[in-house]
Parts: C-alpha cells; structure tokens; sequence
C-alpha cells in the first residue's frame, strides 16, 4: 500500500484499500436481503448517487436503459466518481465498488430508497452482478474499468474526453435476481416524489 494512499482522509469510502473480499461475499451470499426487488433495486442504488449529485448541484439528469444482454445502464451528467492521484503519479478512482460505502452499510439510520428498503451502497450493485463496467467522466481526464462479481478485472483504461463529465455504470445482474422488467409508472411516479431534483429517462431497448 502506497504511504500517500494510507494517509488520505476518508470521504464516503477507506481510500486506503481497492477490494474488500470478504464485504464482497457477505454481499453475494444473501441475494435476497440486499436485492429484494430484483434488479430493479440495483438500478435503485446507483440512481441514488445520481441523485446526491443532482441534489447538490440544484439539479441534474439521467438516464436508464435496458439492453438485449439483460444487462441495465445508468448514466447521469454530475461531476463523476472523485479521483485523488498517488506518490507515483497514478490515477486512482475512490473504491465504490469493490468497498463498503461508510455512509450507509449496516447502519441503521441508512437513507431509505423509493422501494421502501434500506440504502447499502454500490458494492451492492458490483457484488450482485456478472459483470459491471463503470466509465467515468471527470474535468481532469476519463476512464473506465470493469468488475466481475465486485472484483475489478482491469485497471483504469483511458477513453476519449467527450467534453463531458458524468458517469456511466452498466451492469448484467446475476441470474437469481430474476428477470429485468421495466419499472411501472407507480415506481416512476415514487422516483420523481424522492428525487425531485433528478430528471429521468428509461428507455427500454431490448425490442419485441
């Protein structure tokens, strides 16, 4: 572990570690008590840091799109994931995915989502899913970096600076979720009473 690394002072997440093994099998061993609503619920939580953003910001957009692969993305137009850079120079992303967010897992007093359950935080999502790809785009430069079951499988790849900043997080749920489905206007409708500062978009492309 770099020393600057270890001496960064903790904002949602412990910067001073990449993957927490065994947070990530706590997650994938109980399915049902930190998934309860399927993958509908995952999209919950990463809409939720969209949210913040758009909160913050006194407004903000995003979009969610359901793909043919089964896969779900979501990408909104905030400032993206925070990113600090070490003593030898590297990039390195804050770990929200592979760790526990601080704010919200195992505390009771966690915000509660639209569905009516209990906020955990991105490594939900990660853990939960086959495969999850999340690009991030920030003023100083963009990236994107790919999980399998919570754990990253890549480094952070440069992409092309579009001119934007925001992130995007597509993500394949684990078959014992269940099937992805669109959510009902009455999830839109509770969406919009929670997150009145977040404008959002779903856009079913599975087709038939």
């Amino acid at each position: 572990m770099d020393g600057l690394r270890a001496s960064w002072a903790n904002t949602t997440h412990d910067w001073a570690a990449t993957v927490d093994a065994d947070h990530l099998a706590h997650i994938r061993c109980s399915p049902a008590e930190f998934a309860p609503d399927g993958p509908w619920h995952l999209a919950l939580e990463v809409l939720a840091y969209a949210a913040d953003e758009a909160s913050g910001r006194g407004g903000g957009s995003c979009a969610v799109a359901l793909h043919p692969d089964g896969s779900l993305s979501v990408r909104d137009d905030g400032r993206g994931t925070d990113t600090r850079v070490d003593e030898h120079g590297r990039t390195v992303k804050k770990p929200v995915m592979a760790t526990k967010d601080l704010r919200f897992f195992d505390v009771p007093q966690a915000e509660v989502l639209p569905d009516g359950r209990p906020r955990r935080g991105m490594s939900v999502v990660a853990a939960l899913s086959e495969w999850l790809v999340h690009t991030n785009r920030r003023r100083s430069g963009a990236w994107t970096q790919r999980y399998e079951r919570g754990v990253p499988v890549t480094g952070l790849e440069p992409v092309e600076a579009d001119g934007t900043t925001g992130t995007l997080v597509r993500f394949r749920p684990d078959e014992s979720l269940g099937a992805v489905t669109a959510p009902a206007a009455v999830d839109l409708a509770r969406l919009a009473a929670a997150w009145p500062h977040l404008e959002l978009r779903v856009d079913d492309r599975r087709g038939g």
